[in-house]
């Protein structure tokens, strides 16, 4: 157990969360046209092309995926969760790491109820996964 004087010396530092994927380790600085380091949780983006793609074996399933423009200028692989969706092109998301298991080369997914990406409608459980509001209860009699 440290001293007073211990702690006001050199007080507790609490531990910082590091961004694992590159496209979220990285700013762009427009004014000097430099990248430089960052640590972001979420991204947001432009929508460049969207599509359906097979999962690896064993698994045999149609994979919604959008390729993303990223503010920094990085363009990246991006897993939409849940089922059906309204993007399109041009749609703007916020992304955030962690992919789809099943899919190579998709690190990061889209998370639904931001910018133009709709939450799961009629979605009762996990729903904060899937961007959807609680349903409204009605009073009977």
């Amino acid at each position: 157990m440290p001293t007073i004087n211990q702690l006001i010396n050199n007080p507790r530092v609490p531990k910082l969360k590091k961004a694992k994927l590159l496209a979220l380790k990285t700013n762009w600085n427009s004014r000097r046209k430099k990248y430089s380091w960052a640590n972001n949780p979420q991204k947001s983006g432009i929508c460049e092309k969207i599509g359906v793609t097979k999962p690896m074996k064993p698994n045999s399933a149609n994979r919604p995926f959008a390729r993303v423009r990223l503010k920094n200028k990085k363009v990246i692989t991006v897993y939409i969760p849940g089922e059906k969706h309204n993007l399109q092109e041009y749609s703007s998301v916020l992304i955030s790491g962690g992919g789809a298991q099943d899919l190579p080369g998709v690190q990061y997914h889209i998370i639904r109820g931001y910018g133009d990406a709709e939450g799961v409608k009629e979605r009762k459980q996990g729903r904060s996964l899937y961007g959807a509001k609680r349903a409204k209860e009605t009073k009977g009699k």
